[in-house]
């Protein structure tokens, strides 16, 4: 039985002279692969230099972040372009978050509808943040309906419903993390209806550590206690969990 981690930024700042001891912890719990997404030009070259020292475990994507989207995305495009030779399993972590603000929300569409193309052109997944534009979202979706896609919506935390119209534009899943634990999270009645089949697991690593760890630094080990939530709530055991969401993780991602 072994996880895979499908969403963590090991080389995040939180983690500073301690990613190598980190990575060895979750290891050590089971957690073999461990998916980095791409934020954009300032974090990137961190990201990558950690992804060579451990090519086996951790795996990265190549994108902008919707949060990193502003008036000159375009230049932000240029300088992710300059590693577009370097073996990447997914384009993320783009998509739309209009949390703080709609000021860039044009360009945030523009960014993401490059960007979907440029990953069905290159036949990879995509890795999608979504927060507050659902039905903008699907407005950029279906200006690209023509291309063939896929991909994982990150940290979900849509209805039942936003799943099932979501396989309409292709083969998609749900990455769950930490939250699913939260108390009186509506995420836990929402997997009721979602299929094992189309589940993944991930952290956000340092965020959203999962109860009884919550407010702490996350990293992938905690992805069990992730696994034996989702297995509660499935009437599965843990072992089924593991052994699915890696099997879904490593078809999306073609790992």
């Amino acid at each position: 039985m072994y996880y895979i981690d499908t969403h963590t930024h090991n080389s995040d700042a939180a983690f500073a002279g301690e990613e190598d001891a980190v990575i060895r912890r979750c290891l050590d719990a089971g957690v073999r692969i461990m998916l980095q997404p791409d934020v954009d030009s300032r974090e990137r070259e961190a990201m990558f230099s950690l992804c060579r020292r451990w090519p086996e475990v951790l795996r990265p994507m190549l994108g902008l972040y919707p949060g990193s989207v502003d008036k000159d995305w375009r230049k932000e495009i240029d300088l992710m372009l300059e590693y577009a030779s370097e073996k990447v399993v997914a384009v993320g972590e783009i998509g739309l978050d209009y949390h703080y603000g709609k000021e860039f929300k044009e360009e945030q569409k523009e960014a993401l509808r490059w960007q979907l193309e440029w990953a069905a052109g290159l036949g990879l997944p995509v890795n999608i943040h979504l927060r507050e534009a659902t039905e903008d979202f699907f407005q950029v979706l279906d200006s690209c309906s023509a291309l063939p896609a896929k991909g994982n919506m990150h940290a979900f935390s849509g209805s039942a419903q936003t799943f099932r119209r979501l396989q309409d534009y292709g083969e998609w899943y749900v990455g769950i993390g930490g939250v699913v634990t939260f108390k009186n999270a509506s995420l836990a009645k929402t997997l009721e209806d979602i299929p094992l089949e189309r589940i993944v697991l991930e952290t956000d690593a340092p965020y959203m550590a999962p109860t009884p760890l919550r407010g702490t630094r996350n990293d992938s080990s905690n992805l069990p206690l992730i696994a034996a939530k989702i297995a509660g709530i499935k009437g599965v055991s843990i072992e089924e969990v593991a052994e699915t969401t890696t099997a879904n993780a490593i078809k999306l991602f073609n790992l």
